[in-house]
Formats: structure tokens, sequence, C-alpha cells
């Protein structure tokens, strides 16, 4: 074993042991003994391990009928107080026979304290009775949530309109909703120490490589950290490669984007609060691709396609390409743009570089103060605010009207992507692209874009190439790449994630 390698072991396992004696002050800390005999006893270790929270509910009922008492706990705004009282305090009240129990869904029995502290955090209601050494747990969720609404970011013209909740059973429910295969699992993880996370796992069983499922469930058991309050927590522990600025696996709040990825040999991960699923594994083809290109016709799906290949195209590179044209190419630019281009920079004081830098900049905080401004102001002051500031930049002799006819453009393209992580990405490149361009001209463009190329091509998700089906090449892949053939001739599923199940369509004859 090299130095490089005990030195990394060592620390591996100092960082462990870390997590170890920090976690285990936690959820860990909680004694795993066996509840008491004692009602009294039991509801004072209770609030002693809560830390005499104020928000638990204790209210404690006599049970003269059976010679004894009870105990209902739970905590304050997280149950469904008339479920509780309706069910739970009326059995107590008004049934004799033991063998009976409260008239309420998902009852279950806890003997540990560690399971009732646990069930308590997760929003259950407790029962104890004086003289047994175990607890009725009910489940009675009431806290607020929000309903199924349209998804906001992934709109389509076409295609369903229910998106993700926060709610971790309806956004399962949803997808399940769509697939109603006795094969889709779901296997239930809880991630962060302190917050308890519910993770739901979900694939097709007999469809999914379990080499990949395998890998996934591997990197979500291996997390430790406190809390985990988004799904992004988890993206930015399981992806590859932390330092690309391409993401690696892919966010949606639609659950028919969900179940056909699932079809296709995927993994879906569902996180508690959030509306956000991820996708593993991603390729970057599919960032470009949008749920509807399915429901329309293929040819009206392979013409918005490439509306999109072109707009992303027009994001990345026009304004380099701007720079470099100008500042060192004017030769292949036709003679009567040249003179126009040249009448407009008369005024200004910047080199091509600066100029394009300073819109792009204004452009980016402009579109962050409309995102971060109240719903019905932020598009306004986006759109005013662009007009106004390229307005007077141009009256002021600041920038010429090609740079805001060209920045314009590139901001369009941006938003013709229908993934905001790959957009955004795209838009961090921007800036090192017009560097490369205002110091080196076409050569400076072309040489960043063959690092961009060497570095997805070096890209992998959860094992699979990142530019795939291009490199390594599968031509029957191609089918739903940049154009996207009828779905009769598209009778299997992608080769690239190795599905056990290889035919989608049987036959693929027309109906």
């Amino acid at each position: 074993m090299s130095y490089l390698d005990q030195w990394k072991q060592k620390k591996n396992a100092k960082r462990q042991k870390f997590y170890t004696n920090h976690f285990h002050q936690t959820m860990e800390s909680v004694p795993d003994s066996p509840l008491s005999t004692n009602l009294s006893e039991n509801l004072d270790t209770i609030s002693h391990q809560l830390g005499s929270t104020d928000d638990l509910v204790v209210r404690t009922l006599p049970l003269p009928e059976r010679g004894t008492s009870a105990a209902v706990l739970h905590l304050n705004g997280m149950v469904e107080k008339e479920a509780i009282s309706e069910f739970i305090v009326k059995y107590l009240t008004t049934t004799i026979n033991e063998s009976e129990q409260p008239a309420i869904h998902e009852l279950e029995m806890s003997r540990t304290l560690r399971q009732v502290i646990r069930s308590i955090l997760s929003g259950n209601t407790i029962l104890l009775v004086d003289g047994k050494a175990e607890a009725y747990v009910a489940s009675t969720p009431g806290w607020e949530r929000r309903g199924v609404e349209e998804p906001r970011v992934e709109s389509v013209v076409r295609g369903p309109r229910d998106g993700f909740t926060e709610t971790l059973s309806v956004n399962t429910a949803l997808v399940r909703f769509r697939l109603r295969d006795p094969n889709l699992r779901v296997r239930h993880l809880l991630i962060g120490e302190r917050t308890q996370t519910g993770v739901n796992v979900l694939y097709l069983d007999g469809v999914v490589d379990p080499e990949i499922l395998n890998e996934v469930m591997r990197r979500l058991q291996a997390i430790r950290i406190d809390g985990v309050l988004e799904s992004g927590y988890l993206e930015q522990f399981i992806e590859d490669n932390h330092w690309s600025p391409f993401p690696q696996l892919q966010n949606t709040e639609r659950p028919d984007k969900v179940a056909a990825n699932l079809l296709e040999g995927k993994v879906a991960i569902l996180v508690e609060g959030t509306p956000f699923a991820l996708i593993a594994p991603a390729v970057f083809a599919q960032f470009y691709q949008s749920p509807e290109d399915y429901y329309e016709r293929f040819y009206i799906s392979v013409f918005i396609r490439l509306i999109r290949l072109i707009s992303m195209f027009i994001s990345l590179l026009l304004p380099s390409l701007y720079i470099a044209f100008s500042s060192f190419h004017p030769e292949m630019i036709p003679s009567r743009l040249v003179i126009a281009m040249t009448a407009g920079r008369s005024t200004v004081p910047f080199p091509s570089i600066v100029e394009a830098l300073i819109m792009e900049v204004a452009i980016e905080i402009l579109r962050e103060a409309s995102v971060r401004l109240p719903g019905p102001i932020g598009p306004t002051i986006g759109i005013v605010g662009a007009l106004v500031v390229g307005e007077a930049a141009v009256t002021a002799g600041l920038v010429s009207p090609v740079m805001v006819i060209i920045v314009s453009l590139t901001t369009i393209g941006s938003f013709a992507s229908p993934s905001y992580s790959t957009a955004i990405s795209l838009r961090m490149l921007r800036f090192p692209m017009m560097l490369m361009a205002g110091i080196f001209g076409l050569y400076g463009i072309m040489l960043f874009l063959i690092l961009i190329l060497i570095h997805l091509a070096a890209l992998k998700s959860f094992g699979v190439p990142y530019m795939s089906p291009i490199s390594p090449i599968k031509i029957r892949d191609m089918r739903d790449l940049f154009v996207r053939l009828p779905l009769v001739k598209m009778r299997n599923r992608p080769s690239i994630y190795d599905p056990s199940d290889k035919t989608r369509i049987e036959g693929g004859q027309r109906p």
C-alpha cells in the first residue's frame, strides 16, 4: 500500500470516528430499552428525552371501568386532532373489551423507548396504558401540506398537469397511479441523523440493471449528515464528480417524467419535504428533452428538439463569437455588416470583451432580481429593466446596438432549455468562453470547446458514460437522440442503461 493510500485510509477512519461520536448524540443516544409498565415513569422518560419541549401534548385519561389510566402523546401541529378525539379518546372512554383496538388505520405496537421517540417525531400519536409495557402508535398526520398543483418549472403545452408536492406518500402514489405494475418496488430509507428525512427509492424489478440499483443504494446508505432538507443535498453526495458544472442526476417535479424514466430502467429518488425527484443515472442528451416530445407526433417533436439544440448553442457561443469576429476576425464578416457594427461602436469606449461582460453581468443581475421579487412584480421588473438598461446603455454610448441584440438572443436562448440545471451550467461556462474569445479569438473558442468535450466524454453517472450514446457510440440508441423516430420504431429500451428487460414494444407492429 502506497503512502497516499495509507494517508487516505487514516483520513477516512478519522472522519468515520468523528461522525460516529457526533451523531451518536442524537437519535442513537436514545436508549433502545423496553418500556416500563408504570405510566408515570414512561411519561417522565419520554419528556426527558425530548427535553421537556413545550409542543409535546400529553393528555392523561382515567379509565375507572378498567381500573387503570392511559395517556395520549403527540406533538402539537403535526397531528389531526379530530381523528384523535373521535377514535382514540372515544375508544378509551367507551370500549370495554380489551381485545378491541381503536378504529384508526395504520395502528402499530412499539415496545422500546427509541421506537416511541422516533414515532412521536414523525408526527404519530402514542397511546400508553398503565400496566402495559407497550405503546400503540397511530398514524394521524395532520400538518399543513400543499395540494397537487401544476408544475411551475417544467411546464408543457401538452401533457399531464399534476406535479409532485412536499409529501413523500403523495409523490409515491402519483408515480404508482401511472405505473400499475406489481414489479414497481419502493425502498424506504431515513437519511439525516437529526432530520430523519424519509427517502423512497423507486425502480422496476426485472427492468433496472441490478448493478446500477445496488450502486445507488450503496451511495445513499453511506451518507452521514445531520440533516437533509431537499433532494439537492442527496444529489451533491451521490454524484460521481463533485467538481463538474454539469448535473449528473436529473431533477424533475413531473410524475409522468419519473414513470417514463423508470420504464427505461432508471432509478428514481423521492425525498420528503421537496417536490423535486432525482433520476439516476443521467446522460447529457436527456437534459434537452421534454416529456411532451413523446406526446406529440414525431416530426413536431423533432422540430422542437432541434430548436432547443440551436438555442443551447446560441446560449453558449453567441457572445464569444461576436467578440472573436469583431476583435480578431473582422474579415469573416460581410462588408456591410462590418460597416454597421463599426458605426455602432464608434462611441463605445471599451473593447468588445469589456462591452460583452458589462451587458452579460447586468442581464444576470436583472434575471436574479426578477426571481427574488414577488411573483406579479418579478417578470415585469425583469422585462422593463432589461429594456431600460439596454436603451440607456446604447444612448450613453457604453455599448453598441449590436451588443444589445446579441445579449438578448443569448438570454432568450437560455430560456429555451427544459432543464434549469443545464441552462445555468451553460450560463456559467459562457463567461470563461468569452474570456478565451477575447484573448485568442476563434482559436480560444475551439480550445475551450475541446476542453468541455473532453470533460463530458470522461464524465460518468453511476457507471454510465455521460455522452452516451455518442461516446461510446450506440447506433440503436440514436433513435431518440437529436431526432425522435416514431414510437413504433422504438421497440427496445436504451441499451446504455443495460436494462434486464430490453423489449419495450412487442414486435414493433403498428396497431
